[in-house]
């Protein structure tokens, strides 16, 4: 955005219109999306824009742009990491040893207890 920017001017400067940096700084905190809005309200309120350099405000918005970033990778890992594993059960009417059903239920809880258990400890 802030190449395009400076082309615009830069063209607009090659027709004998200037801008002052005041004039400048205002039109690039106009022309930013909805969503950066908090973030322009916080630049107005907190600094003066009449003496705030360009590159300054490019650096803040740079930031700022950095850690919505950063935020939207975290939600998104966050997201795959709370995915839900349902298991589908079924009951057959073998009355063979219900015993053996348990012991091997039991295995298997416990197996899937230490797969988990070994998933968190290594961050997955």
């Amino acid at each position: 955005m802030f190449s395009r920017f400076t082309n615009i001017i830069n063209a607009l400067q090659a027709l004998d219109k200037t801008f002052s940096n005041s004039e400048m700084v205002r039109k690039i905190l106009r022309c930013l999306p909805r969503t950066w809005m908090p973030k322009v309200t916080a630049i107005e309120e907190a600094k003066n824009l009449n003496v705030l350099p360009l590159e300054d405000l490019l650096g803040s918005l740079m930031t700022h742009e950095l850690s919505m970033q950063k935020k939207d990778d975290d939600e998104e890992k966050e997201k795959k990491k709370n995915k839900i594993v349902a298991l589908k059960s079924s009951q057959t009417e073998d009355s063979e040893d219900d015993d053996d059903d348990d012991e091997e239920l039991a295995f298997i809880t416990r197996r899937f207890k230490k797969f988990l258990a070994s998933k968190k400890k290594f961050g997955g």
